[in-house]
């Protein structure tokens, strides 16, 4: 399923830009950076949880913000894009 995910780290101090810089490692190790903070994400149910785990973890609760948007299997027709910065499909073949 396709999961959007979006955080806000306060960055006021030391401590929240090592946390901003840990929750964006994270993400793109199962996704891809299509804003900022909103990364795209192809995981199944056991992924999902896991990633999840790790970013509360690594959040501080009292002072960051993180939300997961579940797009489903279908997601191809609720994504729409304008502007520059395409994405590529994640379920297609990457040739390196």
């Amino acid at each position: 399923m396709m999961v959007l995910i979006t955080y806000d780290v306060n960055t006021q101090d030391t401590s929240g830009r090592k946390r901003l810089r840990k929750i964006a490692k994270q993400c793109v190790n199962y996704g891809q950076r299509v804003q900022n903070s909103v990364f795209e994400c192809v995981l199944d149910a056991a992924q999902c949880r896991q990633l999840q785990q790790i970013l509360l973890e690594i959040m501080d609760e009292r002072k960051d913000s993180l939300r997961f948007y579940y797009l489903g299997n279908q997601y191809q027709n609720k994504v729409e894009h304008f502007g520059i910065k395409e994405s590529y499909d994640v379920e297609d073949v990457l040739m390196i």
